[in-house]
C-alpha cells in the first residue's frame, strides 16, 4: 500500500486511465485526475470514494498550457510534492497515408501527444523531485517505435514522446524514475475507433495494464525502461 502518496493521473475519465486512477486510489494513493469532460471524471472518483479511496478531479484541456500551470499551482499549494505522474492522454487522430495527413489535425494531435506533456513535465518537476521516490509513466503505443503504414501523425507523436521521456529520465539521472509503458492491444474506445472490426471479447481489459501500472509504482522498474504489457499483464 502506498498511504500518504499523491499521484496524478492524465485522460482518467475512462478507459486506461480510469482503470489507472482506480487501482492506485485501491493501494492507498490520493489521487488527482484530469481530463476535459467533467461528467467522466465525476464518475470515476464516485467509484474511487464508493470503494474508500479518496481522489480529486480537475477538468481541464491539457492543450492549454495556462491551465497546466494553474493546476501546478493549486497542487503544490495543497500537497508539494507528487509522488507518481502518470501521462495517458493522447489523441489518436485520422488513420491516413502520409500524404494525406491533414495539416490542422497533426498540430492537434502533437500538441496533445507531445507539447502538453513536455509542458506538464516541465510544470511539475519541482514537485517530482521534492518526492522521496517519484515515478513518471507515459502511456506510449507500439507504432512509436515501429511504423506502420497509415499511423504516420500518430506514431510520429509517440515516437517524439518516447524520446521526451528517455531525455527526461537521462537527465534525472534516477532522482525521477521514468518508464515508457507500451498497453498493447487493449480494449478502449481509441482501439475501437483504430480497429472498428476487432472483436473486443479478444481483448484484455484495461485493468490488466493498470495492475501492471501500479505494479512498477510498488516494485520498482530501470530508469528510462520501455515496458510492454502482455494479455495476462
Amino acid at each position: 500500500m502506498s498511504e500518504g502518496k499523491l499521484a496524478l493521473v492524465t485522460g482518467a475519465s475512462r478507459g486506461i486511465g480510469a482503470a489507472t486512477a482506480e487501482a492506485l486510489a485501491a493501494n492507498g494513493y490520493h489521487v488527482v485526475l484530469t481530463a476535459r469532460t467533467a461528467a467522466g471524471l465525476e464518475e470515476v472518483e464516485n467509484r474511487i470514494h464508493d470503494a474508500g479511496g479518496s481522489a480529486t478531479i480537475a477538468p481541464m484541456d491539457l492543450t492549454d498550457g495556462d491551465s497546466i500551470g494553474r493546476l501546478a499551482t493549486a497542487i503544490a499549494g495543497r500537497w508539494g510534492a507528487l509522488d507518481a505522474l502518470v501521462l495517458n492522454a493522447a489523441m489518436l487522430g485520422t488513420l491516413t497515408p502520409v500524404p494525406h495527413i491533414d495539416p490542422k489535425e497533426f498540430s492537434r494531435v502533437m500538441t496533445l501527444n507531445v507539447t502538453a506533456q513536455a509542458t506538464m513535465i516541465a510544470a511539475f518537476d519541482s514537485m517530482l523531485r521534492a518526492s522521496k521516490d517519484a515515478r513518471v509513466i507515459g502511456v506510449t503505443s507500439s507504432v512509436g517505435a515501429t511504423p506502420r503504414a497509415y499511423w504516420g501523425a500518430y506514431g510520429a507523436s509517440k515516437a517524439a514522446f518516447d524520446t521526451l521521456l528517455g531525455s527526461y529520465a537521462d537527465e534525472t539521472s534516477g532522482r525521477v524514475k521514468v518508464a515508457i509503458l507500451d498497453p498493447g492491444a487493449t480494449r478502449t474506445a481509441m482501439r475501437a475507433r483504430a480497429y472498428p472490426g476487432e472483436d473486443p471479447a479478444t481483448l484484455k481489459g484495461p485493468e490488466v495494464v493498470a495492475a501492471r501500472l501500479v505494479g512498477l509504482l510498488r516494485d520498482g522498474f530501470e530508469s528510462g525502461e520501455r515496458i510492454v504489457v502482455n494479455q495476462t499483464g
